[in-house]
């Protein structure tokens, strides 16, 4: 239930929920045991969760936060939908985590405030737990994003705004490309010419995101919450543009898990 005065509406979805310690257990059944041994001094580090890197910059575009509260599904609730709703200052996001369990994702106004205005959401939840704290869900990226020897990459590198569902994804390319870069370095391609790729490469791609999250915005309800964060998120693509506008053209392109030279 998506703008103002907006019927509910089924659309189909494939997504696939995993919680986090499933998959890094996942992750770490496919490393054989040389591959899990830590060089006491790498040539390269990967930076995927920490705090920005010096002389890097976080850069925010906006200041809109969310919570994540635990919620158990009304029985008639369906437990494989995934359910959103916009209102005059925020939005709500459920998703099942099985039969009866769920998370309820709120941004904007409090989420007791939100459900007190539910049409849609509100139906679905027969109980909620308080939040476990709230985190930034606006469009921020630190730059630079890499220099020889380093590279930031998922939230270390950017942060998305998770309306747009798009976030994971993103965070997988950035790790393919950033493995391709250090391999590419290994084999003695110019480290500078690598570095400049790889930060062109995710400044596209945050840009791409901008695109989608005004449309986003722009779409789910009129008034001063709204418009405030459309301006915020123009100002980001216009910040975007500018810093790829003297950039040159692509000089990489990957071929699967390897980076070849164009």
């Amino acid at each position: 239930m998506w703008a103002r005065d907006s019927k509910a509406r089924t659309l189909p979805h494939s997504a696939v929920i995993i919680g986090e310690q499933q998959l890094l257990e996942r992750i770490h059944q496919g490393l054989g045991e040389s591959e899990s041994v830590q060089a006491e001094q790498p040539n390269w580090t990967i930076f995927a969760s920490t705090a920005p890197r010096p002389p890097s910059v976080e850069h925010h575009f906006g200041s809109r936060m969310a919570a994540a509260s635990p919620v158990r599904l009304n029985p008639k609730s369906d437990a494989e939908a995934c359910w959103i709703e916009s209102f005059e200052n925020g939005w709500l996001f459920l998703l099942p985590s099985g039969k009866g369990p769920g998370w309820l994702l709120s941004v904007g106004d409090s989420v007791e405030s939100l459900l007190e205005r539910s049409g849609l959401i509100k139906e679905q939840i027969d109980e909620i737990d308080p939040s476990r704290g709230t985190f930034p869900s606006h469009p921020r990226i630190v730059l630079p994003l890499s220099e020889p020897g380093w590279l930031a990459c998922g939230t270390a590198a950017l942060g998305f705004d998770p309306l747009c569902g798009e976030g994971t994804g993103n965070a997988v390319r950035e790790a393919i490309l950033a493995s391709a870069i250090i391999r590419a370095a290994v084999e003695g391609a110019s480290v500078d010419d690598l570095v400049a790729h790889y930060q062109t490469r995710l400044l596209a791609g945050f840009r791409r995101h901008f695109d989608l999250c005004i449309e986003f915005y722009a779409s789910g309800r009129s008034g001063p919450w709204w418009d405030d964060q459309v301006n915020e998120l123009k100002r980001g693509l216009a910040w975007c543009s500018q810093q790829v506008r003297d950039t040159p053209a692509f000089r990489y392109r990957l071929n699967g898990f390897t980076l070849e030279r164009l």
